[in-house]
Protein backbone atom coordinates (compact mmCIF):
# COMPACT_ATOMS: atom_id res chain seq x y z
CA UNK A 1 0.00 0.00 0.00
CA UNK A 2 1.09 3.67 -0.73
CA UNK A 3 -0.18 6.78 0.87
CA UNK A 4 0.56 10.34 0.78
CA UNK A 5 -1.01 12.30 3.13
CA UNK A 6 -1.28 15.42 5.71
CA UNK A 7 -3.22 13.42 8.44
CA UNK A 8 -0.58 11.97 10.91
CA UNK A 9 1.27 8.40 10.07
CA UNK A 10 0.30 5.42 12.17
CA UNK A 11 2.95 3.34 12.86
CA UNK A 12 0.47 0.16 13.97
CA UNK A 13 -1.62 0.67 10.56
CA UNK A 14 1.34 0.20 8.39
CA UNK A 15 2.86 -2.62 10.61
CA UNK A 16 -0.77 -4.41 9.93
CA UNK A 17 -0.69 -3.78 6.46
CA UNK A 18 1.89 -5.88 5.66
CA UNK A 19 0.84 -8.77 7.94
CA UNK A 20 0.81 -12.01 5.95
CA UNK A 21 0.73 -16.23 7.31
CA UNK A 22 3.84 -16.83 5.42
CA UNK A 23 5.84 -13.80 7.10
CA UNK A 24 8.35 -14.58 9.41
CA UNK A 25 10.00 -11.16 9.83
CA UNK A 26 8.55 -7.53 9.55
CA UNK A 27 10.81 -4.56 9.46
CA UNK A 28 9.94 -0.99 9.66
CA UNK A 29 11.74 2.24 9.32
CA UNK A 30 9.90 5.21 11.25
CA UNK A 31 11.74 8.64 9.89
CA UNK A 32 11.12 11.22 12.72
CA UNK A 33 11.69 14.92 12.37
CA UNK A 34 14.63 15.56 14.40
CA UNK A 35 15.20 18.68 16.82
CA UNK A 36 19.13 19.76 15.27
CA UNK A 37 20.59 19.75 11.73
CA UNK A 38 24.12 20.62 11.12
CA UNK A 39 24.29 22.09 14.70
CA UNK A 40 21.17 24.26 14.23
CA UNK A 41 18.44 24.05 16.22
CA UNK A 42 14.91 22.72 14.02
CA UNK A 43 12.05 24.84 14.85
CA UNK A 44 9.63 22.65 12.47
CA UNK A 45 9.54 20.98 8.67
CA UNK A 46 7.57 21.05 5.88
CA UNK A 47 7.14 18.71 3.16
CA UNK A 48 5.56 19.44 -0.58
CA UNK A 49 5.15 17.13 -2.86
CA UNK A 50 4.53 17.24 -6.83
CA UNK A 51 1.80 15.13 -7.25
CA UNK A 52 0.98 12.46 -9.26
CA UNK A 53 4.47 11.88 -9.72
CA UNK A 54 4.99 11.20 -6.36
CA UNK A 55 2.15 8.39 -6.00
CA UNK A 56 3.63 6.98 -9.08
CA UNK A 57 7.57 6.59 -7.87
CA UNK A 58 6.77 5.41 -4.43
CA UNK A 59 4.66 2.44 -6.08
CA UNK A 60 7.71 2.75 -8.11
CA UNK A 61 10.06 1.55 -5.52
CA UNK A 62 7.91 -0.63 -3.67
CA UNK A 63 7.42 -2.98 -7.47
CA UNK A 64 11.21 -2.53 -7.31
CA UNK A 65 11.68 -4.23 -3.94
CA UNK A 66 9.20 -6.96 -4.59
CA UNK A 67 11.07 -7.52 -7.93
CA UNK A 68 14.90 -7.82 -5.96
CA UNK A 69 13.52 -9.51 -2.95
CA UNK A 70 11.11 -12.13 -2.13
CA UNK A 71 8.51 -10.21 -0.11
CA UNK A 72 5.57 -10.98 1.56
CA UNK A 73 4.35 -7.18 1.93
CA UNK A 74 5.15 -3.87 1.38
CA UNK A 75 3.34 -0.55 2.70
CA UNK A 76 5.10 2.70 1.92
CA UNK A 77 3.42 6.36 3.98
CA UNK A 78 4.85 9.23 3.61
CA UNK A 79 3.47 12.47 5.85
CA UNK A 80 3.56 16.16 3.89
CA UNK A 81 2.35 19.67 5.79
CA UNK A 82 3.95 20.79 8.82
CA UNK A 83 5.41 18.64 11.20
CA UNK A 84 6.58 19.02 14.80
CA UNK A 85 9.90 17.34 16.38
CA UNK A 86 9.10 14.14 17.37
CA UNK A 87 6.61 13.41 14.38
CA UNK A 88 6.89 10.71 11.83
CA UNK A 89 7.30 11.72 8.51
CA UNK A 90 8.02 7.89 6.72
CA UNK A 91 6.91 4.64 7.68
CA UNK A 92 8.22 2.01 5.71
CA UNK A 93 6.70 -1.92 6.82
CA UNK A 94 8.09 -4.77 4.65
CA UNK A 95 8.03 -8.39 5.30
CA UNK A 96 8.96 -11.17 4.15
CA UNK A 97 9.13 -15.13 5.05
CA UNK A 98 13.26 -14.34 6.71
CA UNK A 99 14.57 -11.49 7.99
CA UNK A 100 17.34 -10.59 5.85
CA UNK A 101 15.08 -10.03 2.85
CA UNK A 102 13.05 -7.37 5.02
CA UNK A 103 16.03 -5.55 6.22
CA UNK A 104 17.32 -5.46 2.88
CA UNK A 105 14.39 -4.32 1.16
CA UNK A 106 13.72 -1.47 3.81
CA UNK A 107 16.93 -0.19 3.78
CA UNK A 108 16.94 -0.12 -0.30
CA UNK A 109 13.49 1.99 0.17
CA UNK A 110 14.80 4.78 1.88
CA UNK A 111 17.59 5.76 -0.34
CA UNK A 112 15.43 5.00 -3.25
CA UNK A 113 12.87 7.17 -2.60
CA UNK A 114 15.38 9.84 -1.31
CA UNK A 115 16.70 9.62 -5.08
CA UNK A 116 13.16 9.38 -7.33
CA UNK A 117 10.17 10.54 -5.22
CA UNK A 118 9.64 13.95 -5.50
CA UNK A 119 8.27 15.07 -1.99
CA UNK A 120 10.60 17.85 -0.75
CA UNK A 121 11.48 19.22 2.64
CA UNK A 122 11.76 22.66 4.54
CA UNK A 123 13.87 22.66 7.67
CA UNK A 124 12.50 25.91 9.48
CA UNK A 125 15.67 27.37 12.14
CA UNK A 126 15.80 29.61 14.60
CA UNK A 127 16.94 32.92 12.58
CA UNK A 128 16.23 30.83 9.43
CA UNK A 129 14.99 28.26 7.01
CA UNK A 130 16.30 25.97 4.12
CA UNK A 131 15.04 23.60 1.18
CA UNK A 132 16.81 20.58 1.90
CA UNK A 133 17.88 18.62 -1.50
CA UNK A 134 18.39 14.62 -1.64
CA UNK A 135 21.97 15.31 -2.39
CA UNK A 136 24.01 13.59 0.02
CA UNK A 137 26.67 15.50 -0.04
CA UNK A 138 25.27 18.80 -0.25
CA UNK A 139 25.19 20.61 2.98
CA UNK A 140 22.75 23.81 3.07
CA UNK A 141 24.22 25.96 5.90
CA UNK A 142 27.93 25.63 4.46
CA UNK A 143 26.99 26.14 0.64
CA UNK A 144 25.12 29.36 2.04
CA UNK A 145 21.69 28.15 0.95
CA UNK A 146 20.25 29.20 3.59
CA UNK A 147 17.35 31.91 3.88
CA UNK A 148 17.09 34.10 6.76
Amino acid sequence: MIVITHDELDTGQVVSEVGHPGAGATVTFVGTTRDNTAGRRVLFLEYEAYRPMADEQLARVADEMRDRWDLTGVSIHHRLGKLKIGEASLVVAVSSAHRKEAFEACHYSIDRIKQVVPIWKKEFFEGGEVWVGSQSDFDPIRSGHVVV
